[in-house]
């Protein structure tokens, strides 16, 4: 009768180590994570005068003319060297 009442106990020791581990709550993965890249700052410029550069939309000051949203320049593959 003791074998069978340690058992019985062992066995709901058991199944109360799995449930607890099975928990509602997951911990969150660290791997799984989303990287954000960085906000490239906006610029705007004119189309006439690209010299000028603001951070914000308005108007030219030399020409008046809205200015647009500047297009980040891309980088020209280097040649090969051999």
């Amino acid at each position: 009768m003791k074998k069978v009442m340690l058992m019985a106990v062992a066995i709901l020791f058991s199944a109360a180590t799995v449930f607890a581990a099975h928990s509602t709550n997951p911990v969150a993965d660290t791997t799984k994570t989303k990287k954000v890249k960085p906000v490239a700052k906006v610029q705007y410029t004119c189309t006439m005068h690209p010299e000028v550069i603001s951070d914000k939309p308005g108007k030219c000051p030399k020409c008046g003319m809205t200015l647009v949203e500047k297009k980040p320049e891309k980088k020209k593959a280097e040649p090969m060297k051999m």
